[in-house]
């Protein structure tokens, strides 16, 4: 189902959360739960896995994360600035060490004036002793390729977020 290379790279995210005793929660949107799928492919996810949000729609952002129609409309759907909504979120409602905030436009429509296909935004929110310390956001550049290549060009950026994460001393 996911490439070697995704795979690998998850399990090494996988232990490190396990060895770290890190706890982990998502908010996916153009990924549609591909990252909580590949996550949870793992025996013993529950150790490291507290919960996964598919917020697809706008009205979803709004009931499962609590992200007001007010910065939905301000930001639009795919920012930087709802990324980190949704991570924040995912932390707090799962009670996670970190939570990852993904959403894009994965095509081959849904394109706008100001969004284009493969435009996806990956934030991580970061707790520590149940207190924030920081957001991170990827710098995935956009991606041209299909539907499938977007949605796991940005499940494989959100594991280095995180392989990168776990390896420091932040958390």
């Amino acid at each position: 189902m996911f490439p070697n290379k995704i795979k690998n790279k998850a399990e090494i995210v996988f232990k490190l959360c396990l060895k770290k005793k890190i706890k982990l929660a998502f908010a996916e949107s153009c990924t549609g739960g591909l990252l909580s799928s590949l996550i949870t492919s793992f025996p013993n996810s529950s150790k490291i896995f507290t919960c996964g949000y598919v917020t697809y729609s706008n009205l979803s952002k709004e009931k499962m994360l609590g992200i007001s129609k007010k910065k939905l409309k301000k930001y639009g759907a795919v920012s930087e600035e709802i990324a980190k909504l949704m991570a924040y979120s995912a932390a707090i409602k799962g009670n996670a060490n970190i939570g990852v905030g993904i959403t894009g436009i994965a095509g081959p429509g849904g394109a706008t004036k100001t969004k284009k296909v493969g435009e996806v935004y990956i934030a991580l929110s970061v707790f520590k002793n149940k207190k924030f310390i920081q957001n991170y956001l990827s710098n995935l550049p956009p991606n041209k390729g299909t539907r499938e290549g977007i949605r796991l060009s940005s499940v494989d950026c959100a594991l280095d977020c995180l392989l990168n994460i776990c390896k420091s001393k932040v958390i």
